[in-house]
């Protein structure tokens, strides 16, 4: 049988003109203030545009190289193309008798995320779906991120590496979601945990911060990343490694919220180094760890099929 294999993610504009309807839709429907809307595009000229969609794709082609020649990968996005409608329809003019999805965020929340599954389910039509949820602790996965950790680490002198501290990250969220589904920050805590024990760290040598708060006068998690910078440099600090734990590809919130505003906060703070660890992007390790939440995904669906057949019998 041919498996479809749809990797999932937000999207991004495809250039400057296109940054007000893509931010529309993020909002769903709401158009975006003068203010807003020029901030973004600031945000997204530094960058040179937002390399994610690309980079979606060649974990696709990497993908299906890796799982071998019973398999299709296509990417589909939520709010811009190739939409997830666009990539179902490839995978089933490519031979997929059924797809399996898999949003690139490894923490899941059905609130924030249901609308991939839904997309996914209105464009598969007649095919068997179904959607990969939580696979924040898969070891493989933790072993990519605790790679970078320790690359990043490498680069300081043998004299200050045991010494600098180590910032893991993950995207802010409107505090009102975590009253109705307390369970995904947990993920977001538990992978950042899996991560510094698989790097080695010490319980006083990280500490855990949210990024990227959105545009709204609501109440968003807490400690951010640009508090905690500064607090970290009052200890004494004058180095720090930021890792993302739930970005698995460079786009805005790492180009742009880390590498220009976290780094200016942390230059401002009086840190001399400031290092982010690399993406996972298309990394060979992070592929094969794709592909490991892949198998484990298929093997769990065909015993529930074949649990399913044997109730009806």
């Amino acid at each position: 049988m041919q498996t479809g294999i749809l990797l999932m993610t937000y999207g991004s504009p495809r250039d400057l003109d296109d940054v007000e309807a893509y931010i529309t839709r993020v909002r769903g429907g709401r158009v975006p203030g003068p203010d807003m809307l020029a901030e973004f595009r600031r945000r997204y000229e530094v960058i040179g545009m937002s390399p994610l969609i690309e980079i979606t794709r060649n974990q696709a082609a990497a993908l299906e190289r890796e799982l071998g020649s019973e398999f299709r990968a296509a990417a589909g996005m939520r709010f811009s193309e190739p939409s997830v409608g666009a990539a179902a329809e490839d995978l089933r003019a490519r031979g997929a008798e059924r797809i399996l999805g898999l949003i690139l965020s490894p923490q899941y929340s059905p609130i924030l995320m249901a609308g991939y599954a839904r997309a996914l389910e209105a464009a598969a039509d007649a095919l068997p779906v179904r959607c990969v949820q939580a696979w924040h602790l898969n070891p493989a996965f933790i072993d990519v991120l605790a790679s970078r950790i320790r690359a990043a680490l490498a680069r300081f002198p043998d004299e200050k590496r045991d010494q600098v501290p180590v910032l893991l990250t993950a995207h802010s969220l409107p505090k009102r979601v975590v009253v109705r589904e307390p369970e995904y920050v947990e993920q977001l805590l538990e992978s950042a945990r899996a991560v510094a024990a698989a790097a080695d760290l010490a319980p006083e040598r990280w500490s855990f911060a949210y990024q990227s708060a959105g545009h709204t006068p609501e109440e968003w998690l807490k400690p951010d990343m640009l508090d905690v910078l500064p607090q970290l440099a009052s200890a004494g600090h004058r180095d720090v490694v930021l890792a993302p734990v739930q970005f698995l590809a460079d786009h805005l919130e790492t180009l742009y919220d880390v590498d220009v505003g976290g780094r200016e906060q942390a230059q401002n703070a009086g840190f001399e180094t400031f290092v982010r660890i690399d993406s996972p992007n298309a990394a060979p390790d992070f592929i094969a760890a794709l592909a490991d939440v892949v198998r484990g995904e298929l093997a769990a669906w065909e015993q529930a099929e074949r649990e399913a057949a044997w109730a009806r019998a």
